[in-house]
């Protein structure tokens, strides 16, 4: 049972928690319910109308639903499921279907949606992809916190506190890997079929979807668009695909790698580990992190006094949560190893004790960077996904811009209509510093792939510029954004004839 785990971990992961800070603030995996092999997140969720302790106004309707998914032999019942994050009216004539990349949750994209909600003048409603591996979390604390009813100190014992301090018993569980075996076989095919309910989904009542990704979602998105369902690609259910620095490259893994790959997997975690970082440490900083700097942005930071973060996460000075949230994320202070988490945040405060947060030169505002990790006030849902299916990592190498490969029949990847989309297919990609030109010339290739014509393709090189997260962070000045609604009129304007 997992109480018998519980001490002897402890051990265990306070001597792998400095390395795990150092990738803190990405958004990463996380803990769950532990009590036994039916966990799975049940909470409810309304409408985000009103206003919150995150600031945002909530003139937009923002509702959760679960769906069935797909029927995975190897998964519980309960589990088979997937979420969508629903920005928008209902009303809505097109859908814009995001998925969130590597250990990300539906909340990253929220602020972004409600972006293009309003300069579409509720014309398009967005869709944000909860994975399956999120219901694993245990949001309770987080829960409580958002309704203030426990402080920021509580928050952080709850999850990251009690590794230093025994004294406190009443914390999040670990669900040992042998609990989840099941989670080994998440990867792109299962990744689709459950995307595959939730574009169905969408195209209900004769609604136009446009398909898209950030990062490890880009992926993810090309592997939807050239999947065969029965003999045809998934793009022939979309009007457009939409890349957010990521995508899929023509190359693939070599079969050798996909084996080894498989080899290892099936004798070690079902999770990705950052760095050989083992879940769910880092996404518990994130999401927790980014919600201390919304309850209590000028306190003294909690996380600079916790003695496993490494320094070269700790502001010089004593910072306010805010300051050191800000600190080690902002592109000029964050490691190297946090690029695929940073963005253009502005920098510490000149003066003050203790020091605040200088938001001068910012691309994205800082408390609304922290609204997409922590998902602000919206209960039982982040923007980190705390358990990231290695499977899914390990899949997306195989899919190759849709083209057949001897991998793929390793991996059960049915990615193989990368020549078969329609000429009518619009697409838009934009490349920040993760991906840059990468992401373009693969998008160009996946177009010429399959005659799509250069007026209906749409690439942005904003690598000079946009760290990883600023695309869906920057405000009120966004380039990715720019480029976006342009393309969604287009999109939309064809559909209904205008």
């Amino acid at each position: 049972m997992i109480g018998s785990h519980r001490h002897g971990l402890r051990g265990v992961f306070i001597a792998v928690l400095a390395a795990v800070v150092l990738f803190a603030l990405a958004p990463t995996a996380g803990a769950g319910d532990a009590h036994g092999p039916g966990w799975f997140r049940g909470y409810g969720y309304g409408s985000g109308y009103g206003s919150g302790h995150d600031g945002a106004p909530r003139d937009i309707d923002i509702r959760f639903q679960w769906l069935a998914g797909y029927d995975d032999p190897s998964t519980p019942n309960a589990l088979d499921r997937v979420g969508v994050l629903k920005i928008g009216p209902a009303y809505a004539r097109n859908v814009l279907v995001l998925n969130p990349g590597t250990s990300a949750g539906a909340a990253y994209f929220v602020p972004l949606a409600e972006d293009i909600v309003r300069a579409t003048d509720g014309d398009w409603q967005v869709w944000s992809v909860e994975r399956r591996e999120n219901q694993l979390e245990d949001q309770s604390f987080a829960d409580l916190a958002k309704e203030h009813k426990i402080t920021s100190q509580q928050l952080f014992d709850y999850y990251l506190g009690w590794l230093t301090n025994p004294s406190i018993t009443d914390h999040f569980q670990m669900i040992p890997d042998d609990q989840v075996a099941f989670a080994k076989n998440w990867g792109m095919k299962v990744e689709v079929e459950d995307l595959h309910r939730v574009v169905e989904a969408a195209r209900g009542y004769g609604r136009r979807v446009v398909l898209g990704g950030h990062s490890l979602g880009g992926s993810i998105t090309t592997a939807y668009a050239t999947w065969d369902f029965n003999g045809r690609p998934g793009a022939d259910d979309l009007a457009g695909l939409v890349y957010i620095d990521g995508g899929s490259g023509p190359t693939p893994i070599t079969p050798d790698q996909a084996n080894a790959a498989l080899a290892s997997l099936q004798s070690g975690s079902p999770w990705l580990a950052f760095g050989g970082i083992p879940a769910p440490f880092a996404g518990l900083y994130a999401s927790g992190g980014a919600l201390e700097a919304l309850l209590e942005p000028n306190a003294p930071s909690i996380g600079q006094e916790f003695p496993l973060l490494p320094a070269v996460l700790k502001p010089p000075v004593r910072a306010t949560n805010l300051a050191q949230f800000g600190y080690a994320l902002d592109t000029k202070t964050s490691p190297p190893n946090l690029a695929a988490a940073q963005a253009h945040l502005g920098q510490l405060a000149a003066s003050g004790d203790p020091r605040g947060w200088d938001s001068t030169g910012a691309l994205t505002p800082i408390r609304r960077f922290a609204r997409m990790f922590s998902g602000g006030s919206l209960l039982g849902i982040d923007g980190a996904a705390w358990y990231q299916p290695l499977r899914l990592s390990i899949d997306a190498g195989a899919v190759a811009d849709g083209n057949a490969n001897a991998s793929q029949a390793i991996l059960d990847v049915h990615a193989i209509h990368g020549h078969d989309l329609s000429r009518r297919l619009k697409i838009y990609a934009f490349g920040a510093a993760l991906g840059g030109q990468r992401v373009l010339d693969a998008t160009q290739a996946l177009a010429e792939q399959s005659g799509i014509p250069s007026w209906n393709v749409t690439l942005v090189n904003g690598a000079s510029t946009y760290a990883h997260n600023d695309p869906a962070g920057a405000s009120p000045n966004n380039d990715f954004l720019r480029g976006l609604l342009p393309f969604l009129d287009r999109v939309g304007a064809h559909y209904w004839g205008w």
